[in-house]
């Protein structure tokens, strides 16, 4: 998948996977963090085109990432691009925002996003320049949205409808999800992770509850912030289902039998390893926010 995108970068393309009529996806690779070999294109992203004009769902996470989906969306299209949608604020699913400025369009995003950007942008903007190079990480500046969804709300891209929807603190304070209630394809963003180990970002218990919810919408296909599209739903959620629970069980034990948190960390979820790609990466720092979380429970 590296290889993939390396030659995507030289050849000045983005490759798109069209998951139902008249919505593409490109599937992010399963590397731990933004590089200048990855461009930050770690995360999925896409966009669907309507009759009146195209929603970008996620703009990646670089000005170069995001430049190449414009010119994907370019080769498929001439109607306008008319909104640029953030599931989330995580740099990987933001910082192309900037390519898009050129087109105009209405930055979407979930009530709390805003704040979040502009509160983590020093932090991010240092990490992009350390991981990116100055040059990429000044191109990929902060755009943050103009149109913010407080709880639901439907934009129309022509004869195509989007539903959005903002949830409870979850994956992060401000997870939104996007409905095509014509192909019933639901983009989870970081609300579903598939294949490489999920991330507590937000809050344990909140994404557990809000699972319940997205169980219950009657989507044909979803496409997760990571990972591949599936037409299973809601069994896809199973494996991160399994993984949160067992999380949050195995950290309320360590806390009840007073384990320090670095105790924790080495002993919680051991029956999920070998199950997640980059387990070692993220799992540590997920026993951690989940010891906090427990902590204030009691």
């Amino acid at each position: 998948m590296v290889f993939t995108v390396v030659n995507a970068v030289a050849a000045g393309a983005l490759p798109v996977e069209e998951v139902a009529p008249g919505v593409f996806v490109h599937q992010g690779v399963h590397e731990e963090g933004l590089t200048s070999e990855n461009i930050g294109a770690i995360a999925n992203v896409g966009f669907i085109i309507g009759e009146k004009c195209v929603a970008v769902i996620d703009s990646g996470g670089s000005f170069a990432e995001g430049r190449l989906l414009r010119e994907a969306i370019k080769k498929r299209t001439e109607a306008p691009i008319c909104y640029v949608i953030n599931t989330h604020g995580h740099p990987d699913h933001v910082y192309g925002n900037a390519a898009f400025t050129v087109d105009k369009p209405h930055f979407v995003g979930h009530r709390n996003l805003a704040t979040s950007m502009t509160a983590r942008h020093p932090y991010y903007f240092k990490y992009l320049e350390r991981t990116l190079g100055l040059e990429h990480a000044r191109e990929s500046a902060l755009v943050p949205p103009d149109v913010m969804v407080k709880s639901s709300q439907t934009i129309d891209l022509g004869k195509r409808k989007l539903t959005l929807r903002a949830w409870p603190t979850s994956h992060t304070d401000n997870d939104l999800t996007v409905f095509d209630q014509k192909s019933g394809t639901l983009w989870l963003g970081d609300l579903l992770f598939r294949e490489r180990v999920p991330v507590v970002d937000g809050k344990l218990s909140g994404w557990l509850a809000t699972m319940k919810g997205l169980g219950r919408i009657a989507a044909k296909r979803v496409v997760p912030g990571h990972g591949t599209v599936s037409s299973t739903w809601p069994a896809a959620m199973a494996p991160q289902g399994r993984y949160l629970r067992t999380l949050q069980v195995e950290v309320r034990a360590a806390v009840r039998a007073g384990h320090s948190i670095q105790q924790a960390v080495g002993e919680v979820g051991a029956s999920e390893r070998g199950q997640w790609q980059l387990f070692e990466a993220f799992h540590p720092r997920n026993v951690t926010v989940a010891f906090t979380e427990a902590e204030w429970e009691n």
